[in-house]
């Protein structure tokens, strides 16, 4: 009697085997079949990792591996999308899954991010805080914060007419007035004040600790435990210093806002000072907790978010002078040069609407969009994605994909021809995805569109001009962090008439609210 097996039998054990292995990989891998460039043993595509705007290489990479690449960096799975129905698809339609967050040593633990709900995993006290940011930037609340917008944005224009030289500085200050006054009630008293200098030294702190590869703690954790003074242990000394200014960061505004209560200082409505005056007594622990670490996320979404966008207006207005002329034309036909416009206008601005949608596609703030995480296995498309994927959205190649919209490094408001509709898919994509889309994008809208309108409405924006007073375009360059911001650049902001001066003049008159 043979010891073998018959060789039908063989086959089919073979062919069963053969089928259990392939079964067991797609289970086991995220990357079934997924494309993307080849790994090398230990450190997996680390070494193939873009620094320097890594969403033009994963753009360039989805012309050869297609709309997801898989990479993977010292064992961890990361997916990018290129394609906006399928970021709609994972990060929308299945946001119960992918609402996650992926968790950096740096940033959320040793710096202390993961106290604000920004980086938090989608949790109890992810929605706490989250709820008490919302409720006060609903569409239904935030006209009470219109009058706030419309004044800083004269306030804005005016300054940037008497210093063009100084023009970032002004956008980014203004900006931070605005947030600081309807978070805490609070106006901005100069570049020094600890609501305005803390906050822009965190969101740097922040961009650099989010970065991917920008610490090697993120891939190996137990380097945490190292001690101080060991070498290649120095990003232990800067977490503790962005750790703590991220904590005073985020209690400064709070505190002023409570201790000026009393006095009838803090301005009303505000989000932590209408919490306050609804309060009787002591403040409930989990009220307070959820109220600092809630404005902490809006102060560090919103400033550098606004700021980048409303700098991108100067820099394509001086590119596309017939595309100004054409939007102050429609807010000359509404309103006669009899009165500044207001946000109630938009609606009655079809161009101007697609003037700024245009700038969140043409130069998206957040070109990766933040990454996203999923909290359990999930399948797309027959290929098993595992918990604890990081998902990439590359919102930039979204929004640049030529087939979607032709001729896309091109400024056009005029690619949406009017419709809200399509307007909607670019501040969709823009402004995030499913449960962790930018809790305050209609607020950020109003204050951005403030700026513009009235910028527009009574000042001409030209290049600037060399030391022998010859107009030259500036080389503006966009960062390459979490948040991409453009370069230094100077304009002329010269004021239409003195109508316009006059409705300026008669806009700064008014009380401060």
């Amino acid at each position: 009697m043979s010891d073998s097996l018959p060789l039908p039998a063989t086959v089919l054990i073979s062919a069963g085997i053969a089928a259990s292995v392939i079964v067991y990989r797609l289970l086991k891998s995220p990357n079934a079949k997924f494309p993307g460039p080849r790994p090398v043993p230990v450190i997996g595509n680390a070494h193939q990792m873009p620094q320097e705007h890594p969403w033009l290489t994963f753009s360039q990479w989805q012309k050869v591996y297609g709309d997801v690449i898989y990479l993977e960096a010292f064992g961890k799975p990361i997916l990018v999308v290129n394609s906006s129905d399928i970021a709609i698809e994972l990060l929308d339609k299945r946001s119960a899954t992918y609402s996650d967050r992926p968790h950096l040593i740096m940033a959320s633990d040793l710096c202390g991010f993961g106290r604000t709900f920004v980086m938090q995993p989608y949790g109890e006290d992810w929605r706490n805080q989250r709820k008490a940011i919302t409720q006060n930037f609903s569409p239904g609340t935030i006209p009470i914060y219109f009058p706030v917008q419309e004044r800083q944005a004269a306030v804005l224009v005016q300054n940037i007419l008497n210093s063009p030289d100084k023009l970032d500085e002004e956008v980014k200050f203004q900006v931070a007035t605005v947030i600081v006054r309807v978070t805490f009630g609070h106006y901005l008293t100069d570049e020094n004040d600890p609501c305005f200098s803390l906050p822009m030294e965190v969101m740097s702190n922040f961009s650099a600790a989010t970065l991917p590869g920008n610490f090697m703690v993120d891939f190996f954790p137990a380097l945490r435990h190292l001690p101080r003074w060991m070498p290649g242990a120095g990003f232990l000394k800067t977490a503790e210093k962005w750790n703590k200014t991220q904590y005073d960061a985020s209690w400064i505004g709070y505190n002023w806002s409570e201790e000026h209560m009393a006095t009838g200082e803090t301005y009303l409505p505000s989000l932590v000072g209408s919490a306050l005056h609804e309060i009787e007594g002591n403040v409930p622990p989990d009220v307070k907790h959820n109220l600092v670490w809630g404005t902490s996320s809006v102060l560090g979404g919103g400033m550098d978010t606004n700021m980048s966008t409303i700098m991108t207006f100067f820099y394509a207005m001086i590119l596309h002078p017939d595309i100004q002329r054409k939007a102050q034309a429609e807010i000359d036909a509404l309103l006669g040069n009899q009165r500044l416009p207001v946000l109630t206008d938009r609606s009655s601005l079809p161009y101007l609407r697609a003037l700024v949608t245009e700038l969140y596609r043409w130069r998206t703030n957040v070109p990766l969009g933040v990454a996203h995480s999923l909290n359990k296995d999930d399948v797309y498309n027959g290929i098993v994605i595992k918990k604890g994927t990081i998902i990439m959205p590359n919102v930039w190649h979204m929004l640049h994909d030529p087939n979607v919209y032709p001729d896309p490094l091109t400024y056009n408001p005029d690619r949406y021809k009017g419709s809200d509709a399509e307007m909607k898919k670019v501040t969709d994509l823009a402004f995030g995805f499913g449960r962790r889309t930018c809790p305050g994008y209609n607020f950020a809208q109003g204050t951005i569109f403030s700026i513009i309108m009235t910028t527009l409405a009574t000042c001409n924006i030209l290049p600037p001009v060399d030391v022998n007073g010859k107009e030259y375009i500036p080389n503006v360059e966009y960062s390459s962090g979490m948040i991409s911001v453009p370069s230094h650049f100077n304009i002329q902001l010269k004021s239409r008439s003195l109508k316009a001066q006059e409705l300026l003049h008669d806009a700064l008159s008014k009380e401060r609210i």
